[in-house]
């Protein structure tokens, strides 16, 4: 009884936190702390399909790509349209691998590349545009989508719901905030991933 009043009582503060409509903006200055067990994270991750305002499918121009490798949680190399480019997710941040050759890997940026590349392994590649082209590493700004027999994961959202990233927006490509706030909230409730209790 008492884990069902919890649930409940987690679900109506998601609820109320999503009608806010609030945005969240990493910075240096707020990144959480790494903690809880990799196992965690993955099996108490929630259908990304009952996060409020997920998407079910790419909503905007998209196009394929060819998986060359994975760069950490939220960057990737991919051929598109011939070429190689470097791409950098929307809307989330994972910590990072690397930060100069001296520097060791932030608190679990070795497990959000796993995640990501797990994710990115089930299908099809697809990339979606939401504003910019390009951000200023000349990076190109996707939303990064999986297909595999009509069905689609929003890798970005997957990630954070999953507790792997955190959210980050820099205006004007927020299309997909609102679902990436809900996921972020649902994962620090559940104490997924980032958001567990130190070990």
């Amino acid at each position: 009884m008492k884990g069902l009043a919890a649930a409940l009582a987690a679900t109506v503060v998601l609820l109320s936190a999503c009608a806010s409509g609030t945005t969240v903006t990493a910075g240096p200055g707020n990144r959480p702390t790494a903690g809880g067990t990799p196992a965690a994270a993955s099996l108490s991750a929630s259908n990304p399909d009952s996060i409020p305002g997920a998407p079910s499918a790419p909503t905007g121009p998209t196009e394929d790509a060819t998986l060359v490798r994975v760069v950490d949680g939220d960057t990737i190399r991919a051929v598109v349209g011939g070429k190689e480019y470097r791409i950098r997710f929307i809307g989330m941040n994972t910590p990072e691998l690397n930060q100069g050759s001296a520097a060791t890997p932030e608190p679990f940026a070795e497990l959000a590349t796993q995640a990501n590349a797990r994710l990115l392994a089930g299908g099809r590649l697809v990339l979606e545009r939401d504003v910019s082209r390009t951000d200023r590493y000349d990076r190109l700004l996707r939303d990064i989508w999986i297909e595999a027999d009509g069905q689609w994961t929003l890798v970005n959202l997957a990630l954070v719901d999953q507790g792997y990233a955190q959210v980050s927006t820099f205006p004007p490509d927020v299309k997909y905030v609102d679902a990436l706030v809900a996921a972020e909230r649902a994962a620090r409730a559940y104490s997924r991933g980032l958001w567990g209790s130190a070990p």
